[in-house]
């Protein structure tokens, strides 16, 4: 496929999983509790599977609730499912090191260029603030606006999000492209919503919804630059 319509005036991006580690983050940090606990006999794997589930779960829950607090629920959720104890240290071990996630190497160098090529670059995530801020700071100063949930109180696929994003950057759902790596959460709304989106398909084993296909796809956001010239958008 191509990217139909005019140039947008802004790229908004998914953060985690598409410009953040968030995988090999999480990864780390869940095998540091099972660490502490003297656990070997649950895979870090097997609690991040459940842990996701109860996440993705909770966000959807009325009412809004920050992402901090999400995340630790889950957690023990998650950690009860299987037998664990969740101590509080534990949720502080997860939390805390969201924000400490660096981003894929190709990243900055790819915002980089994107803003040379005169767009400006917004990420639209499902976090709060202070979480996030940590994980900005290593974007190079490239990024001109962050929505998060904790602004707009919704979290995605909702579409609440994205349209506070939209109306916060004073822009309709046309004049953005939104980059991403998140099939079940981004390119649901990109389906439900009908806008643009690029998706960075990681090879993580995540799959595109069976009713949809982006715009376009990429393995790494460095060859999205090159997709701009190409459609004469650079």
């Amino acid at each position: 496929m191509t990217l139909p319509g005019n140039k947008p005036s802004w790229l908004t991006f998914d953060c985690y999983g598409t410009l953040i580690q968030w995988d090999e983050g999480l990864l780390a940090a869940v095998e540091r509790i099972l660490s502490r606990q003297g656990e070997t006999s649950i895979d870090a794997r097997s609690l991040i599977a459940t842990y996701d589930r109860y996440e993705h779960a909770l966000e959807q829950e009325e009412p809004h609730r920050p992402f901090r607090t999400v995340a630790g629920e889950g957690l023990r959720r998650a950690m009860a499912e299987l037998g664990l104890e969740c101590r509080p240290e534990d949720v502080e071990t997860l939390t805390s090191s969201i924000g400490a996630m660096p981003p894929f190497p190709e990243v900055v160098g790819a915002l980089a260029d994107l803003k040379a090529q005169g767009f400006k670059l917004c990420i639209v995530s499902n976090t709060d603030d202070d979480i996030i801020a940590g994980n900005v700071a290593q974007l190079g100063g490239h990024i001109d606006r962050v929505i998060t949930a904790e602004q707009a109180r919704a979290y995605k696929p909702s579409r609440g999000i994205f349209e506070h994003a939209w109306e916060a950057l004073g822009v309709s759902m046309d004049e953005v492209v939104h980059i991403c790596a998140s099939p079940h959460l981004d390119l649901v709304a990109a389906r439900d919503l009908g806008f643009r989106a690029i998706w960075i398909d990681r090879g993580t084993g995540r799959r595109a919804p069976v009713d949809y296909k982006p715009n376009e796809v990429f393995p790494t956001l460095d060859r999205v630059p090159a997709l701009v010239k190409q459609v004469g958008w650079g």
